[in-house]
């Protein structure tokens, strides 16, 4: 619908006098006309016969007049504000719906009209129309898509009950917000405490993060100090964040690395025999510790890295599998036991004072040795000294043992 002309221009109905104008009806000729053509029948001939002419055009005129005065009557003045810009127009329309359909204005979801789309439209009414506009609203971190009918930044804080008072806004408070809406970061003003160096601070901020806010507080961080929270995490309201003053150092130590040991079965030893062919040799490796103290306080070293100094050498030895004769023909039937409980107290692992002797039977290492044994007497099996004691009776009788020999012969 386009807007009418304003009502200096269309009288309304109080306006009009009480005389209806004189229309001109296609087809009919004008009342000034038809009283010419009455006035010249008049002359011309009986005045009966112009009556009755005169009647019919009457009718007509009379009923032009009504039906303007019925036209009048639908014509309704009314207020139209749409987005805060008012306009006064007059309109035939029954009610609202039909009021914005002929003013080709749609509506959404998120719109407002007042009165309410559908209701009665009379004379003289106000019809309110505003417009939703989405803001994508960063509240405090929090993001959301919110709707207005502001206008402007200002309104839109005062409708979503934003307290604005020291926050800080992304875009002006005085910025108009288009039907397309904007995005808008606001972060309202809150308490953050701190910790720090042995005093508390307590800052009113609207930083973005935790750093900005410690920095307003007059607190400086040094590389390698921290805080309870994270620096770039946005600050809560009532939030006490504490600072770590960090100190560090490095330290490198040096340990051992312990040598491996390859075993090797040998048919040509003895079971419970053992023979080393090469000693083990441990290796070295440096190790680097990170030192720490956290507001006075040493921490736990911990371990941040390590190469090998020297590589650790295996020990090589044979395991004898070949099962040990227990019988020597002429020595079975001694007190073997006796003669090693005089000895060494009956422990296969006893060495003497001076560490020359060992095992059992208390072998000199050559003598071992030359009983076919390996390594030492005392590294042997029991059964292993005992069948090498019966072989060096055979050879050489009692005479090993010069104080315990008697016990042989029980």
């Amino acid at each position: 619908m386009h807007d009418q002309p304003t009502q200096a221009a269309h009288p309304s109905v109080h306006d009009q006098p009480t005389q209806a104008a004189p229309l001109v009806v296609p087809g009919q000729p004008s009342r000034a006309g038809s009283r010419r053509a009455a006035r010249r029948r008049k002359a011309s001939g009986p005045a009966g016969e112009g009556l009755r002419k005169l009647v019919p055009q009457a009718l007509v005129v009379a009923f032009l007049a009504g039906g303007t005065s019925a036209f009048v009557a639908d014509d309704k003045a009314v207020r139209l504000s749409v987005d805060g810009v008012p306009r006064t127009l007059h309109t035939f329309a029954d009610d609202i719906d039909e009021l914005l359909a002929d003013e080709g204005l749609t509506v959404g979801a998120h719109d407002i009209v007042a009165p309410a789309p559908g209701e009665a439209l009379a004379s003289g009414d106000e019809i309110v129309v505003r417009y939703g506009r989405p803001v994508a609203l960063t509240l405090d971190g929090q993001r959301r898509q919110v709707w207005t009918t502001a206008r402007t930044v200002e309104g839109a804080l005062r409708q979503l009950g934003v307290r604005a008072e020291g926050a800080y806004l992304s875009v002006s408070r005085g910025a108009a917000i288009s039907r397309t809406g904007l995005a808008l970061d606001v972060r309202t003003e809150r308490t953050v405490t701190f910790l720090a160096d042995g005093r508390e601070r307590t800052v009113r901020t609207n930083a973005a993060t935790v750093r900005e806010a410690l920095a307003e507080a007059g607190i400086t961080l040094s590389a390698q100090d921290a805080t309870s929270v994270v620096p770039d995490s946005f600050p809560r309201d009532g939030q006490t964040v504490t600072v770590l003053r960090i100190t560090g150092s490095k330290q490198t130590r040096e340990e051992v690395v312990p040598y491996a040991v390859e075993r090797t079965r040998d048919p040509r030893l003895f079971t419970g025999t053992e023979v080393v062919d090469r000693q083990g040799r441990a290796g070295v490796r440096r190790v680097t510790y990170s030192l720490r103290t956290v507001n006075g306080v040493r921490q736990k070293p911990r371990r941040t890295g390590e190469e090998i100094v020297r590589e650790p050498v295996s020990r090589q030895v044979r395991v004898g599998t070949r099962p040990m004769p227990t019988s020597v023909a002429g020595a079975d039937g001694l007190d073997w036991g006796a003669l090693a409980a005089c000895e060494s107290g009956g422990r296969p692992d006893a060495v003497d004072p001076s560490g020359t002797y060992g095992g059992l039977y208390q072998f000199d290492p050559g003598t071992w040795r030359s009983l076919g044994g390996s390594g030492t007497a005392q590294n042997a099996p029991a059964a292993e000294q005992t069948f090498r004691a019966k072989k060096l009776y055979v050879q050489r009788g009692a005479s090993p043992w010069p104080h315990c020999g008697r016990r042989l012969q029980g």
